[in-house]
Order: C-alpha cells, then sequence, then structure tokens
C-alpha cells in the first residue's frame, strides 16, 4: 500500500523459478460512488538467462476496495530496531480531516458546481478550509514580517466534537470556514497529532503529509479515536518513521515527532484535488538558540513571489 507521493524501500529476495514475472499495480479506492482511474500498472522482472518469449507470470491483486488487506499490510510495517519515540508531550493536538460543501458563488457555471443541491466540493481540518496565499508565500510572509498573509489562530482541536464516523451528521458541519491559519509550536516541543477522518460527504483513506518532517506512526485505528482505550496500544517501541501516512477510511492515525526544523511547513492531503479543496493546514515552527537552530535568512538574490 503506497499513498500518493509516498515511497517505500523494498528488498527482493530472488528465489522463485528463473522466468519473468510481471510487478503490477492497481488503485485503492475507499470512497463510495468517487469516480477513479481503474487500471493496473505493470512492468516485468526477469531471471537472467530466461527468454523474452516466455509469458510472463501475473500476481494475484487484492480488490480495488479491499481495505482488510490495505490494513493488514499497513500495521506490519515496523521500524529496523528501538527507536527513540516523545514520550512526554507538549503541544497534543486533534485534527479532524474530510470532505465538505461550499456554497456555489452567484453566476457561476453549473458545471463547476457537482456537489449536493448545487453546491460545490470543498476540504476541511478542523473545520477550517485552507486558502493558500495569493501574493507572497507563507515562509516568506513569516521571514519578511509581512502582515495580513496569515493568522497564529488555527485551532489545536475540532470547534465542534460530533460522532466524527457516524451516519447522521449534522449539515451544519457540512460548510467549513475558509482561512489562512497557522498553528505555532515552541522549537523543540514534543508534538503528538490525532488525524481523525470524517464522514462528512463521506469518508476516504487520505494520505497526509508533513513538509519539513519525518515523523513516527505510533498507531491507528478505525472509528472514532478514543484517548482511554486507544492510547495503551501505541507502538512506542519500533514504529515506522514516514513523511505521509494514510489514514484509514472511517478511522484515525496518530503520529509524533519533534519539532526542531524552524520555519513554516505545510501538512496536506497528498491527493491533489484534496489540498485543492482545502485539505490543509501548517506549523510555524519558532527558532531555538543559537545558528543551528534558527531559520537562515533568504539569499538577496531570491526571486519575489
Amino acid at each position: 500500500m503506497l499513498g500518493p507521493g509516498q515511497t517505500t524501500d523494498v528488498l527482493l529476495t530472488a528465489d522463485q523459478p528463473p522466468k519473468r514475472y510481471y510487478i503490477a499495480a492497481r488503485a485503492y479506492q475507499s470512497a463510495q460512488n468517487a469516480p477513479f482511474d481503474n487500471t493496473t500498472t505493470t512492468a516485468i522482472l526477469q531471471y537472467k538467462k530466461t527468454t523474452t518469449t516466455s509469458k510472463p507470470i501475473r500476481p494475484v491483486l487484492p480488490a480495488f476496495n479491499d481495505t482488510n488487506t490495505v490494513t493488514s499490510f499497513s500495521r506490519k510495517f515496523k521500524s529496523l530496531r528501538n527507536v527513540v519515540v516523545p514520550k512526554t508531550i507538549d503541544d497534543n493536538l486533534f485534527f479532524t480531516i474530510g470532505l465538505g460543501l461550499d456554497n456555489c458563488p452567484k453566476n457561476f457555471p453549473k458545471n463547476r458546481c457537482q456537489g449536493l443541491n448545487g453546491t460545490r466540493f470543498t476540504a476541511s481540518m478542523n473545520n477550517v478550509s485552507f486558502v493558500l496565499p495569493s501574493n507572497f508565500s507563507l515562509l516568506q510572509a513569516h521571514s519578511n514580517g509581512i502582515p495580513g498573509v496569515f493568522t497564529m489562530d488555527f485551532p489545536s482541536k475540532p470547534p465542534v466534537k460530533f460522532d466524527y464516523t457516524g451516519n447522521n451528521i449534522s449539515r451544519a458541519l457540512f460548510q467549513p470556514v475558509k482561512g489562512t491559519k497557522l498553528y505555532k509550536l515552541k522549537y523543540g516541543s514534543r508534538v503528538q497529532v490525532v488525524l481523525q477522518d470524517t464522514n462528512i460527504v463521506t469518508s476516504e483513506n487520505h494520505p497526509i503529509h508533513l513538509h519539513g518532517y519525518d515523523f513516527y506512526i505510533v498507531g491507528e485505528g478505525f472509528g472514532n479515536f478514543n484517548p482511554k482505550k486507544d492510547t495503551s496500544k501505541f507502538n512506542l517501541v519500533d514504529p515506522p518513521l514516514r513523511n505521509t501516512v494514510a489514514v484509514p477510511v472511517n478511522g484515525w492515525a496518530v503520529i509524533r515527532f519533534v519539532a526542531d526544523n524552524p520555519g513554516v511547513w505545510l501538512m496536506h492531503c497528498h491527493l491533489d484535488v484534496h489540498i485543492k479543496w482545502g485539505l490543509a493546514m501548517a506549523f510555524l515552527v519558532d527558532n531555538g538558540v543559537g545558528e543551528l537552530e534558527t531559520l537562515e535568512a533568504p539569499p538577496h538574490d531570491l526571486p519575489i513571489c
């Protein structure tokens, strides 16, 4: 299971009869009734001294919606050895992620408003649909102290607590607010983020990517995250270290990292259409002490956005 933009190194043991074998992959589709490219991509692995006329052997692939196989495979990933995972947490964050609906602007083409009842699809984290700035980059605005580009009020938890994966979610929660909101982290702070999928519009497996950091995936599961029950199941010994986590459909994932890279770092869904719809946020990590813990100034010849 590879999420969009995710990489995995694989060690292959060539212990099969010397023939030609297909390496194949197909799409995993978790959102109900959402169109997707239902094709299979292939390459051929060929043993030496095997004739190219022999027909390659095809692997048996799971069904495109086989969530059980995706889950069992993903949970097998671990670090090769015991690792140092943050045990004490300074910033304990809870982010809901998912889709939503936005009112269609007046005199807007109907073919661009394909949501329910003539609305437009949107997406959000903690009910904030992220808007990328148009005149300055986030880092440029932070580094040069340019006002009015972003605000520092991204919520540490959803504004309303509800049955995130239930089937009777209030329509009042379907339309998020728009904004360019950041969350500030002190240099060196130990961060835990609970990423909770929601069933607003539809639930889906969201590949969430964090720029500037690798993080440990310490736990994941289905349904609503329950800190009283689920925290005890965390792997704090040898969890996998990644920069993208596939949050289970109608489920949750928990990541931990140390904020030791100053700057502005985007966290977003790696499905291109979802980041365009606003499924993103950004961390602003403060400088630490000394040159090695401080964001470098931009070069004098840096092109202006």
